[in-house]
């Protein structure tokens, strides 16, 4: 599954803002199920980025919008 064109905006705009910080990223992914970008970045941070290009770094934040 490919990303939208507003994933690839977000993604862009993150890794930019990411790696300005030296936070390496370590993957990034398109869940098959829900269409979601998936960025693991640093340590610990996991970052989500829905089809419509909505940022959130917990997953909590999107519970009510499917």
């Amino acid at each position: 599954m490919e990303p939208t064109p507003e994933q690839k905006d977000e993604l862009f705009r993150l890794s930019y803002l990411l790696t300005n910080m030296y936070i390496p990223i370590n993957l990034v992914r398109v869940d098959q199920r829900t269409g979601r970008l998936i960025i693991l970045a640093g340590s610990e941070l996991e970052i989500i980025v829905t089809k419509q290009g909505k940022v959130a770094y917990d997953e909590a934040e999107f519970q009510d919008d499917e």
